[in-house]
Order: structure tokens, then sequence, then C-alpha cells
């Protein structure tokens, strides 16, 4: 019987809430998952808790702790098969035994610290996997990517205009999204452990690639700049404030060393790694450089290029799209051709909606999630 049918209506309201609450920890405890539990018993929510920071207590603790007393012969529902390991805290599956929880229900199972739910079943309590697990495995997927696969999770972001282009000429800095789109990318960064653009990104744009406006991260986003050839500007914003947010730049071998030697003094971290057949930067020794650094999420911000060597690499997992209301016109700049919808072979549409007078679509590697979702 499906676990959906053997939990019934109330089970995936309550793992839906307990999904709503792993939201809670946003930006806050990477590179643990986004995690939440919820107690239920007598048909009714006894006691709620989700994974809030590092270090912290875990969902079903806190859970626990809200249910007290209640939690006895209650079913447990978290998004995340409980841990058996002893880390920053206890075991959580001890702590369900002890509560004496009888049955729990999780979404997906752990490939980093796996093990807890034979425990459970051991101490005789009923144990049922899978509920709602393609919504938890899409919340969760930079951890579990990050644990399956050794490589960090990529996400890209675009802004395109109505007719797919990203900027009104080459090197120009052409604002396409509204505020709206824009409060979004900054959640996103906040979220992310690595923010990632090119060079010509930099010198149009001059950002600071810092989460704004939104519920700041408990560690700012490591500020990564593509600059092949060593060529980033001491002047602009990124070098600027180096001192306060970490900036990595990550350049070719053959870039001339008194360039590379320049971006150390300003006090930047820097990087090497070959180039792609194509004489760009390889953008799988690109993430093999950021996963020794302990990256689990990667958001790409652009440019064209950095965009297109990465999606055309396979090594993009999640596509965000941001889509203007008006075109740009004649000699303008387009959009990556591997980005979906243009290469819809590769990709599933996971959500769309509006922001503001953007539409905005966020998309999937099909087989990226399709193996998340084996294996969960």
């Amino acid at each position: 019987m499906p676990v959906r049918e053997m939990c019934g209506l109330l089970g995936s309201e309550a793992m839906e809430r307990a999904l709503e609450l792993a939201c809670r920890g946003w930006g806050r405890v990477s590179p643990n998952p986004l995690v939440g539990a919820v107690v239920v018993k007598d048909g009714g929510i006894v006691g709620e808790g989700f994974h809030a920071e590092l270090g912290g207590v875990h969902a079903e603790v806190a859970a626990l702790a809200a249910a007290g007393e209640q939690a006895r012969g209650g079913t447990m529902y978290v998004t995340l098969e409980p841990c058996r390991h002893h880390g920053r805290t206890g075991p959580c599956s001890e702590a369900i035994i002890e509560a004496g929880v009888r049955s729990v229900a999780y979404a997906v199972g752990d490939p980093a610290q796996g093990g807890g739910a034979a425990d459970l079943r051991a101490a005789g309590i009923e144990v049922h996997g899978g509920l709602l697990a393609t919504e938890a495995v899409r919340l969760m997927a930079p951890f579990l990517w990050r644990a399956l696969s050794g490589r960090p999770f990529v996400s890209l972001k675009l802004a395109l205009a109505a007719d797919g282009a990203i900027a009104a000429g080459p090197g120009q800095r052409t604002p396409i999204s509204g505020p709206e789109s824009w409060r979004e990318v900054h959640r996103l960064r906040a979220g992310a452990d690595a923010v990632l653009v090119g060079r010509r990104t930099v010198e149009a744009d001059d950002p600071l690639l810092t989460p704004r406006g939104t519920p700041l991260p408990r560690v700012a986003p490591l500020r990564v700049v593509l600059d092949s050839e060593a060529r980033l500007d001491p002047s602009c914003a990124l070098v600027r404030t180096a001192g306060d947010h970490a900036v990595l730049a990550i350049s070719a071998g053959d870039a001339p060393a008194v360039r590379l030697a320049r971006i150390r003094d300003a006090g930047v971290e820097r990087a090497v790694v070959p180039r792609a057949s194509n004489g760009h930067l390889d953008p799988g020794a690109v993430l093999r450089v950021l996963a020794d650094r302990g990256v689990q999420s990667v958001l790409i911000e652009g440019g064209a290029s950095v965009a297109e060597s990465f999606l055309a690499a396979g090594l993009v997992e999640r596509y965000h799209e941001f889509i203007g209301p008006e075109p740009l016109g004649p000699g303008s700049v387009a959009g990556p051709l591997s980005a979906p919808p243009n290469d819809s072979g590769r990709w599933r549409l996971a959500s769309m909606t509006t922001t503001g007078i953007d539409m905005y679509r966020t998309w999937e590697r099909i087989a990226a999630f399709d193996e998340l979702l084996v294996a969960a």
C-alpha cells in the first residue's frame, strides 16, 4: 500500500506542515538539511519543531519538547529520516524511542547519516518512508545532492526580457526584473553557500552579491568570480568589500603571475583551474574547488557565457527564470541556448508564479531529481 494511503489525509497534512516548518531554517543550517517535524495524537497536532540553527536542536527533538508527555503513543511526521549519529547533538532516534512515540513517518531517507529508521523499527516503532517525497527532495536537494554526488548543488538564476534577451547589448547593464523579483533573488542568495558570476558581469554591473532586504543567513555566501585571465579590477565593489565578506577569484593556471599576485594583494582569495576544450575555465574543476571548501550549494547569477558553460556541461540542477514583460529588441544579447525550455528534454517545470510584473519559473534537471527520488 502506498505510504500516502497508509498515513491517510491527516498524515499528508501533517507532513505538509513539517515541510512548511523546515523552510524556517532557510540560510541558517547549512551544511545540515532543512528539517521540520510534527507530532500528532488523537487527530491533532500536539507538538512541532524545526532545525533552526546549525549546532542547535534538531527538528525531532524540538517537536518532542513541545509535545511533552503527549508525544507518548503519538505519531511523528518528519521531513528526513531521523538521525542515529552523535554529532553536535544526540541521536534523534534515541530521543524518539525514549519519548514513547508509537509510529514515525518520514519523507526521504538520510544518505549522509541514515540508519535511524532501522533503530526505530528495532525498538518496536512502526515506520513508514516516502510520504511527500517529491516535495521533500525539492526542499532538501542541495543536502541530498552533495551527499550522493560529492559535488555542490548548482542553481542558475537569469533575468530574461520578453524576447529571451538578457542585456540590451554586450557589456551593458540592463535592468529587466522588478523589485519583487529582486527580493526573491536576495532570498535565493541567503540560502546559498556561494554566489558565482563571471568577470564581465562584475565589469558591467559592479555587484556586491550579498543578500540584502531579507532575513540574513548565518554565514554570508562566498562570492566567486570566474576570471580566467586574472583581470579583476581592484577598484570594483567586490574587491573593496573583500575584508567584510570573502571573495574567491578563480583563474586559469596560465594567467599572468603578476595579475594573480595583484588579486591576492587586494585581499581576494584565489584558485587556479585548467581550461576546458573551448578555452573557458573548466566548470567541473570550478565545482571541485568549491567542494574542497565545503560548499554545498552554488547560485550562478551570470553572465551568458558562464551560464552556457555550466548548462552545456550538465552541471546545473535547478534553473530560476525571471521573465520581464518587455522585449529588448534588435542588437540585444540572447540568453543561453542550453537553458530550458530550449532544451526541454532535459528539464522539468517545477513551479510557475509571478513576482510583481514578472513571470517566475523554476525548472529542475530531470536526471538529477529523478536520481534523488530513487535514492529517497
